[in-house]
């Protein structure tokens, strides 16, 4: 239907006859994303005109069909000034029931909590999703939002949770995300004045339907109880995405960590439980993932602390099965051989401070991931093994996915470069030695207790014919100069050195050589330094 024709047509049309019009124009554009440039004056306008039927007093089925074309319009970007004003951003909040502006919270709420009809619910619902469009696309109205203080009304909203409708909350809480990840400076409001951490924990602790036993302990999912709904995951997710924005900035205080600790014990029971299918459990995993590694690391205890369901004696009593969920989930993400650095180095960042800061945890994940060595015969980068998937990342084309498995190795094994070497050979270690500076051995700066890692009788019987630089014993290799005359051996010597030279001279290749530090250096300044290092130690 021709947009000139609509807009002529609305100029005088009665309240039916401009719903009429309306609805035809969603049909023919329901599936339409991409719109035409010519005709982007003639869009804007009827924004406006859209506008302005909501700003009056008409029926709630008129009110959902205008906010339905607005939504349509509101995929274009190019279009959205006259939606994205103070008057505009008021109009769609109204409908959305979300009161923005001076009003107080107790009128708010009392609001919010009104029955509604289902033509009433639609029209909440479908301003709520106007709402998304337009701040998403829109920089404008994220700052009109702001001024007109959306974020307040979303968190009134939060408080009268329990009596949502599934997509009135989705969407609300969909938008509570867009906000709070499109505008940073609004995420410490959000958490300082409005309570949006707690009141998002809150919503999550009832969508999830969780039953405290402890301070921190939530009871065990039933084994019988049916997946979690699709519903229900689909609202947890989305106050999950909230609250990552909500905890991206440094917090502190004992009501912080007293918060912190109750949503570690909400994601230990999204862990322990199971959705309709196995793509949606790994999604919920992968933000639980995402969360866990904003929040202090001190607070991970609570993942295993879980006395009344029972631990493993061996790890202090402690409750290994969600350090397990997260071992099964890394498991995944690197077979899926793509995507790593969003996919997979989250977890295995969380892993390895998890691993750093509690013993028990890096005692637990090293039995799985670290087993002690008994084949050497084979490279520690080839095989199915947990092992040898993580050393073959080791060496990965993209460099934080390399730094951040070797780090976890790296940990696991206490930060030790002997005990580092021993799994992975000193070739697949040495990016990470070069950027910790530790090519000359040593330890890291963290402090690990002082159990010594026991060695099996097959790894202490090969040990003195592994290869440090592959980490395996090699089949011994016939000897290519043990043929060779004297005067052979002196001119390929001084061939091997010519080459060395030329690609020197043309800076192809840098000769470089190891600080008394650990560190690399050109190698003419580490040999005047240890020259300078040997000279002092024998003055000394």
């Amino acid at each position: 239907m021709d947009l000139n024709n609509i807009l002529t047509q609305l100029d005088t049309a009665d309240e039916e006859e401009t719903e009429a019009l309306l609805r035809r124009f969603n049909r023919e554009n329901i599936h339409t994303f991409t719109f035409e440039q010519k005709e982007e004056a003639l869009r804007s306008k009827l924004c406006q005109q859209v506008l302005t039927v909501l700003g009056r007093q008409v029926q709630a089925s008129c009110q959902k069909t205008c906010l339905e074309t607005l939504r349509i319009l509101s995929r274009d970007k190019r279009v959205l000034a006259p939606v994205a004003t103070r008057e505009g951003m008021l109009i769609l909040g109204r409908m959305a029931r979300l009161q923005t502006g001076e009003e107080d919270g107790d009128n708010q709420r009392s609001f919010q909590e009104q029955t509604q009809s289902e033509e009433e619910e639609r029209v909440v619902v479908e301003a709520l999703k106007c709402l998304c469009n337009v701040v998403y696309n829109s920089p404008a109205a994220q700052k009109v939002s702001v001024d007109v203080r959306l974020a307040h009304g979303l968190c009134v909203s939060l408080r009268t949770a329990r009596t949502w409708r599934h997509e009135v909350g989705l969407f609300t809480l969909r938008l509570l995300f867009l906000l709070s990840a499109l505008r940073p400076d609004v995420r410490g409001v959000l958490r300082r004045e409005w309570h949006a951490v707690r009141l998002l924990t809150e919503v999550l602790e009832h969508t999830l339907d969780v039953r405290w036993v402890g301070p921190y302990e939530a009871a065990r999912p039933d084994p019988q109880a049916l997946p979690m709904p699709a519903e229900d995951n689909e609202r947890a997710m989305e106050a999950l995405k909230a609250l990552f924005n909500l905890t991206l900035s440094e917090a502190g205080g004992e009501e912080d960590d007293h918060q912190f600790r109750l949503i570690v014990g909400l994601l230990r029971h999204l862990l322990m439980l199971k959705t309709e299918t196995e793509e949606k459990t790994e999604e919920a995993h992968s933000h639980a993932v995402n969360l866990l590694n904003n929040l202090p690391v001190s607070c991970l205890d609570v993942l295993i602390d879980v006395p009344v369901q029972g631990g493993q004696e061996s790890y202090g009593g402690k409750n290994m099965d969600a350090v397990q969920v997260l071992i099964d989930f890394m498991e995944k993400r690197i077979d899926k051989g793509s995507n790593f650095k969003e996919g997979l180095t989250p977890v295995l960042s969380l892993l390895t401070e998890g691993s750093r800061h509690h013993r028990e945890i890096r005692r637990y994940i090293k039995a799985q991931v670290l087993p002690p060595l008994k084949d050497v015969k084979i490279r520690p980068e080839i095989g199915t093994t947990t092992r040898n998937k993580l050393v073959r990342l080791m060496t990965h084309v993209d460099m934080g996915v390399k730094q951040t498995a070797a780090e976890f190795l790296f940990v696991l094994c206490k930060e030790s470069v002997d005990n580092l070497l021993k799994y992975t050979g000193y070739g697949n270690a040495a990016g990470l030695l070069v950027a910790r500076g530790l090519l000359a051995g040593g330890r890291g700066e963290t402090q690990y207790s002082e159990d010594e890692d026991s060695d099996t009788e097959e790894y202490k019987s090969a040990k003195p014919f592994i290869n440090p630089i592959t980490g395996h014993v090699e089949e011994p290799m016939p000897n290519p100069i043990e043929e060779m005359t004297e005067e052979q051996k002196e001119y390929e010597a001084q061939k091997l050195v010519n080459m060395f030279d030329k690609l020197s001279r043309q800076n192809v290749i840098r000769p470089m050589g190891v600080r008394p530090d650990g560190t690399l250096a050109p190698l003419e300044d580490t040999l005047r330094e240890r020259s300078e290092y040997n000279s002092g130690s024998e003055s000394d």
